[in-house]
């Protein structure tokens, strides 16, 4: 009997052990924050690849927040830059860990799950947002909150993710405020622009950009007198737009909207000075024209040209926090911001404070603050993130600007404005 009873507590002591090492432990930083030093948040960008020179410029914004938010800025009035790391988890540092994507969906996602599997607590990027679709899709399978800075496709909130959000505008979003600046152009600068084409790069990004343009063309902007002149595709590896930009000269739209990176824009660009094409507007989506690199490349074959962005070097005077991020910025970089990576820099600093208000390491505790915080980003004209309940969020971080003299000029809403704009776009034989 008694050898009986030695083997049933046996058994109970093995059961016990077992079911124990099957339940997942809560994060040591949920029980013990003092003890916590780093906090690991995975970054997946484009670093070599068609897109390696934004997504360069992308991971400086990203560092200069994990700069300020590990060391002690108090000149700098925005949240986490006064004291070192993270107050409510005994000022642990954050530790960005950076992977490539090469401009790869695939890649995206397998980097994603090699961070999620090192540890991360929390993703940002991907930039292009056919890289940021299956990145965090892998993310909502493992819990993993996702904040992406730029990508910019709509459909990436209309998924039902419960781990991802968005800081940028989404190409539903610039679509209604392009066709909004084009009506302020006809009503105060009467520019008779009525008809619009679409460039766009072949990819998820692109793909939603042409049809937020024909969705918003059919449901509001087709009445109040706009028409849709055509679209043109261009497959993701182009090298050459001789034959996309004849098709865009036959199409004699007044406004051309384009969703491109910053490559393909370029090459659109010389090619609209050698065909001789100079419509009333070209608007771009986030991407390739926002790159400071764009008017580098150009010089002023790339003036008045316009988009939407989230940056402007002419309003720095106005927002000493901005500036203050731009010079730590410039000092990595040698340039200015630009809107992605300004939207980028604001990434991070949204899913640090996150964590640093949940005060746990725990995906969920993390994904309640973000969606319940309207989190402070004096950086921003609009001063503020809030995400709404598909998690876009939905505070306008952005304005329309169109280059003049190799200068981002705000021009659009006219109370943000630095500048008017300059419409129609002058003919290539009389700038």
């Amino acid at each position: 009997m008694k050898s009986k009873l030695v083997l049933l507590l046996v058994g109970i002591m093995l059961g016990t052990a077992i079911f124990a090492g099957c339940t997942p432990k809560e994060p040591a930083a949920s029980d013990e924050p003092g003890k916590i030093e780093v906090v690991k948040i995975g970054a997946i960008l484009p670093l070599t690849g068609g897109a390696a020179a934004t997504g360069v410029k992308l991971q400086a914004a990203m560092e200069v927040a994990q700069e300020i938010i590990n060391g002690e800025h108090p000149e700098i009035a925005i949240p986490l830059a006064k004291e070192a790391g993270l107050p409510n988890l005994g000022n642990a540092k954050i530790q960005i860990t950076f992977a490539d994507h090469q401009g790869n969906p695939e890649m995206a996602k397998s980097e994603a799950e090699r961070l999620i599997d090192d540890g991360v607590v929390g993703l940002v990027g991907c930039y292009q947002s056919s890289s940021t679709k299956p990145a965090s899709q892998a993310a909502e399978q493992y819990g993993i909150p996702f904040v992406a800075g730029s990508s910019s496709s709509a459909a990436l909130t209309e998924r039902g993710l419960k781990y991802f959000v968005r800081v940028a505008p989404n190409d539903d979003i610039e679509t209604a405020m392009f066709f909004d600046y084009l009506m302020y152009l006809n009503d105060k600068f009467d520019a008779g622009i009525k008809t619009v084409a679409v460039a766009y790069i072949d990819n998820e990004f692109g793909v939603h950009a042409k049809d937020m343009v024909e969705k918003w063309i059919s449901q509001k902007y087709g009445a109040l007198g706009f028409e849709l002149a055509g679209t043109v595709g261009y497959a993701t590896d182009v090298t050459n737009v001789d034959t996309e930009v004849q098709q865009i000269k036959n199409l004699n739209a007044d406004a051309i909207f384009h969703a491109s990176y910053i490559a393909d824009i370029t090459m659109f660009v010389n090619k609209y000075k050698e065909f001789g094409i100079a419509p009333k507007a070209v608007l771009n989506y986030c991407g390739g024209f926002q790159d400071t690199q764009f008017v580098v490349n150009l010089g002023n074959d790339g003036d008045y040209f316009a988009g939407g962005a989230a940056f402007s070097a002419e309003k720095l005077a106005d927002m000493p926090e901005l500036s203050a991020i731009n010079e730590l910025y410039k000092a990595k970089t040698g340039a200015n911001l630009d809107g992605p990576a300004l939207e980028e820099f604001s990434s991070v600093l949204v899913l640090a404070e996150a964590i640093n208000i949940a005060g746990s390491l725990d995906g969920d505790a993390i994904m309640d603050v973000i969606k319940n915080t309207t989190f402070d980003a004096p950086y921003y004209a609009a001063g503020a993130v809030k995400f709404d309940a598909k998690g876009q969020n939905e505070i306008l971080a952005s304005y329309v600007v169109q280059t003049q003299d190799k200068k981002y000029q705000a021009v659009y809403p006219a109370d943000a404005a630095t500048a008017d704009p300059v419409v129609p776009i002058p003919a290539w034989d009389k700038r």
